[in-house]
């Protein structure tokens, strides 16, 4: 089944399904259980596509609705597949003043992305975040563990680039 929204089908592997089965077998019964499973299935795939959440619902017996649920009201889990490189750019309100959106419009617009989604290739994601904490760098994204400041729309490509 390919995610519309990534253009990224699903690849899992028989050897991640018979870890998240150990998971379920081990975790299951337990209070908690459904987050605990939910964890170690985002641990294992990286991220909970649909496929996930069905043998998850089908082993746990419940309904996939309420696996929905959790997966999306919670922030730390993803139902999308994250790039091999993950960009952040900070929307806040500093940077948003200094331009970000227009920066991240550019990128947007470079990658053919949207927050939430995955280049094809599966090597770039785009998230749009509240705050990174580096306010006087305003605007600022990262790019994994990579963090850069004071950008301007003309830097998009040779910061893509270096990736």
């Amino acid at each position: 089944m390919t995610n519309k929204k990534t253009k990224v089908p699903f690849q899992g592997t028989q050897e991640q399904e018979q870890k998240l089965l150990d998971v379920i077998t081990e975790i299951s019964g337990t209070k908690g259980a459904l987050i605990s499973v939910l964890q170690k299935a985002q641990d294992i795939y990286g991220y909970l596509p649909l496929e996930v959440q069905k043998i998850i619902s089908e082993k746990m017996n419940i309904p996939l609705e309420e696996i929905y649920g959790v997966a999306s009201f919670y922030a730390q889990f993803s139902l999308n597949p994250k790039g091999e490189y993950k960009i952040s750019c900070c929307l806040g309100t500093a940077c948003y003043v200094r331009g970000a959106g227009k920066f991240y419009e550019k990128i947007s617009n470079e990658l053919g992305i949207k927050t939430g989604e995955v280049t094809p290739d599966g090597k770039f994601s785009l998230e749009a975040c509240r705050c990174i904490g580096a306010c006087g760098l305003a605007p600022v994204m990262t790019i994994n563990e990579d963090v850069y400041g004071r950008l301007t729309e003309e830097e998009v490509d040779k910061i893509l680039a270096k990736y």
